[in-house]
């Protein structure tokens, strides 16, 4: 009830095309019709996409300085270096450093890894980071999912007689650091075919390269995919092209044998015996490895993912299980506290975005905090929290608006920022943030669409209940790993009723637990309206309503598909928004 429903019809013509490739491939042309959406028209084309091959992953010298980087990581081995894998204290940057530092580690002894306390240190390099890598002995740092923007830091490592190669994805300015070798398919001048790696995937990238050119067979390398999958579900990178294959793989490993840390972490969730999808990772493995960085720091999480002692590992699992449920109990009282921000501010409701700040508030959260008010109000959110003289904070964004393009309007004012079109970080001076306010609402104001300040919920197909069979939702499932620009289907049916059966449910009877029929068959099928509970009432009068879905298998009846319903439209609503011509 909270959305608008976007739905567009298939033309005629592509009704037909939809037919003949469902023919070929042995498909529902409601199905064929979803792969046409995703410019899949061909078999040969189908067929590439529900089976990826590890052989169609790009050649990692076609990036630039890959072949830098492989000379300097062995000159550091020739010479008997110490060697430092350093990364960011989130999930990309924890799967990436025990990645790299375990695929190393299997070759080269001499060799530590390095996660910044974000509180002490900030994001990045940080100069504590470079001191205790001088002190340490190291020769060469190898820094994953940041770096790229750290000049003066990486300046005075080189006086100190300290290399860098730099594995990030984040976009670069003009001005670069003075590492060895910056690997980042988001350079300017990087020819590399697919831009949108996760930092991660940029650090197994490197170690492919690195063991390609010594010879080491690609299947010592393929086991840690596991980590790419983590990573790039976590860090909501479009799950296409490269990104696809690894996550496809690296799903495979995260459910068949997965690294004792994972494998921990599955146990701690609760997920053990279970088929593992990247919703999964996104909504419990993904916040859990995040929350020793939230919380205290990262380091724990990678002592974790690198433990090679299951015992060990469920340990510091539970350990970081604790973290989770603190990170969690902060994060409601700080959404809470910036709801109430928002409800006294009259001339919130008629600005296209919402800055906020608190200096009580805790650092490692304020991202969390801005993504559930982006949900909740559908604005490009950025929340900030004081340290010392300064403010630091995360942005948020909504469907189609770059908030990296706004904050980097307001570069004069801030002292520090990077990240991506939907997430992006900053700091800048206290005392500036009025002028920062007023400087990204207006850029708000001045690039954002009307429609994008509003909840809009994508139909990709009206469907009946008798099209849900079993091989229906098997094939279905071939089109997983769903992620961004490869997401889960959205069906919509309309005219159902309630069986008579439908009830609330939930420790604060938010849920309601449903079986429905349609008006074309008399099939029962059940479904979940998770904090829907508002819609109990219409729906146990016995009158008409649509419902939009997502089909997921039942939990405790792994044979039998429920209906995630998303929403609940109380009349038809669902119209197509583009008419299609008559042919």
């Amino acid at each position: 009830m909270h959305f608008k429903w976007n739905y567009i019809a298939p033309t005629a013509q592509e009704q037909a095309a939809a037919r003949e490739l469902g023919e070929k491939l042995s498909m529902s042309p409601i199905l064929a019709q979803l792969l046409i959406q995703r410019g899949i028209t061909t078999e040969s084309a189908a067929k590439r996409f529900f089976k990826p091959q590890l052989s169609n992953l790009i050649n990692p010298f076609l990036m630039k300085d890959m072949d830098v980087a492989v000379d300097r990581l062995n000159d550091a081995m020739g010479r008997k270096e110490r060697v430092m894998v350093y990364g960011d204290y989130d999930v990309d940057g924890c799967t990436a450093v025990a990645l790299v530092y375990k695929f190393l580690r299997l070759f080269y002894s001499n060799i530590d890894y390095y996660i910044p306390n974000r509180y002490d240190e900030g994001y990045g390099v940080s100069r504590k980071g470079i001191e205790y890598a001088r002190e340490t002995g190291v020769k060469l740092i190898i820094i994953l999912d940041c770096g790229i923007k750290a000049i003066d830091e990486i300046a005075y490592a080189k006086e100190l007689g300290i290399d860098f190669i730099i594995c990030d994805h984040h976009v670069p300015d003009e001005a670069m650091p003075p590492a060895v070798a910056i690997l980042n398919p988001k350079r300017p001048d990087d020819r590399y075919p697919f831009k949108h790696l996760c930092g991660c995937g940029v650090g197994f990238k490197f170690m492919q390269g690195w063991a390609k050119n010594n010879g080491i067979p690609f299947s010592k390398l393929s086991p840690f995919l596991d980590f790419c999958a983590v990573s790039i579900a976590a860090d909501l990178v479009p799950v296409v092209e490269e990104n696809r294959i690894m996550a496809y793989y690296g799903l495979k490993q995260l459910n068949q044998n997965p690294s004792l840390g994972l494998k921990a972490i599955i146990e701690v969730c609760n997920l053990a015996n279970r088929e593992l999808s990247m919703s999964e990772i996104c909504f419990r493995i993904g916040p859990r490895i995040n929350a020793s960085g939230r919380m205290e720091n990262g380091r724990e999480s990678v002592e974790l993912l690198v433990e090679n002692d299951y015992a060990n590992a469920l340990e510091k699992a539970r350990h970081i299980d604790q973290y989770n449920e603190q990170r969690k109990d902060i994060d409601k009282q700080m959404t809470e506290e910036a709801n109430l921000i928002v409800s006294k501010l009259e001339t919130q409701k008629h600005q296209s975005s919402i800055v906020l700040y608190d200096e009580n508030w805790k650092k490692g959260v304020v991202g969390i905090v801005a993504s559930r008010l982006t949900e909740i109000y559908y604005r490009p959110t950025v929340v900030l929290t004081r340290d010392g003289d300064l403010a630091s904070g995360s942005a948020r964004s909504v469907a189609g608006f770059d908030v990296y393009a706004a904050i980097k309007s307001c570069r004069d004012l801030l002292l520090n920022f990077g990240g991506h079109t939907y997430a992006a970080g900053l700091t800048l001076r206290w005392d500036d943030i009025p002028k920062f306010k007023t400087l990204f609402q207006q850029y708000v104001e001045e690039h954002i669409a009307p429609e994008q300040t509003e909840a809009t919920l994508h139909i990709d197909a009206l469907i009946d209940f008798k099209d849900i069979s079993k091989k229906f939702f098997h094939d279905l499932k071939n089109f997983s790993p769903f992620g961004p620009e490869c997401t889960k289907p959205v069906f919509a049916t309309l005219g159902v009723y309630d069986y008579g059966t439908s009830k609330v449910v939930g420790r604060e009877q938010e849920h309601i637990k449903l079986e429905l029929v349609d008006s074309k068959s008399s099939t029962i099928v059940n479904g979940i309206a998770f904090g829907q509970s508002a819609a109990a009432r219409y729906i146990k009068s016995k009158r008409a309503f649509d419902i939009a879905y997502t089909l997921e298998a039942n939990v405790f009846k792994r044979n039998q598909v429920q209906l995630q319903i998303e929403d609940i439209r109380a009349e038809e609503a669902c119209t197509p928004t583009d008419t299609p011509p008559e042919e």
